[in-house]
């Protein structure tokens, strides 16, 4: 059984799924539709376009699928989608896509923290931690298992690998790639993210070979080129390294060193 505050306003055209938790002044607009056992505290507001799915949790003052801040954009009816067993903190902002992609897209099992800023046409997968005032400007993609320290900005368009972990504070103007632990000012990569491999079940074997890759590929005066070609002559190349090998042959942006 659903648990509205009688000062929340919804919208009767907006669709709410079972056992939802809505706390006062709350305000939901036409074109939402929201999962079951949702938990939505006070002055929470979630805009047109909202796509949620089940067991999230949003804290006061969130706002949700608000229109981008491109100049560019003319209220075209596009979408913010979020998965399941999200926890989005005080103050945090989602806006949803442009025509660009139609959509921005937060997976399930996030923990974004307050005041947290994830901006249109961004794309988000699962088991991410953003700590507090992490920016994201548009179309920024960032991978599973991502841990990124508080009030990090991160500039349009660049990917962040899967397993990373990033610094407190760091601007990130390239791609970061998988299994990388990035820090300092200005960012570079410091070596990889051993200890959050580790918890996830990597074998000491695994994060060795990792390591060894990177060793060759960021950290012995080769370009990434000559680096790749020097660790495959000299090394099986499994399927870990394959992905590193590949996010780094088609990353647009550069990756950071």
């Amino acid at each position: 059984m659903s648990m509205i505050h009688p000062t929340a306003i919804i919208s009767d055209k907006a669709t709410i799924g079972k056992n939802a938790k809505i706390g006062p002044y709350v305000v939901i607009y036409d074109d939402v539709i929201i999962g079951d056992n949702v938990d939505i505290h006070a002055n929470v507001v979630i805009y047109n376009g909202a796509r949620i799915g089940n067991n999230n949790r949003f804290f006061p003052g969130a706002v949700i699928s608000a229109a981008p801040q491109d100049l560019k954009y003319n209220d075209e009816p596009t979408k913010t989608y979020i998965g399941n067993d999200n926890v989005i903190r005080e103050y945090a902002t989602i806006h949803r896509g442009t025509t660009a992609t139609e959509r921005t897209t937060v997976g399930s099992n996030n923990l974004i923290m307050a005041y947290c800023h994830i901006a249109h046409d961004c794309k988000l997968g699962d088991n991410i931690v953003m700590a507090n005032a992490t920016q994201l400007a548009g179309h920024v993609s960032i991978d599973d298992w991502v841990v990124i320290g508080g009030v990090v900005k991160i500039t349009q368009f660049c990917t962040i690998g899967k397993h990373t972990m990033l610094g407190a504070d760091a601007k990130i103007t390239k791609d970061v790639a998988p299994y990388c632990l990035l820090g300092r000012i200005p960012a570079q990569v410091e070596g990889i993210n051993k200890v959050g491999l580790s918890r996830r079940g990597f074998t000491q074997e695994k994060i060795k070979e990792i390591q060894n890759f990177y060793n060759i590929v960021l950290f012995s005066g080769y370009n990434n080129r000559d680096g790749i070609s020097k660790y495959s002559q000299n090394n099986e190349v499994t399927p870990e390294i394959q992905e590193c090998i590949d996010f780094i042959n088609n990353s647009k942006r550069g990756i950071l060193r």
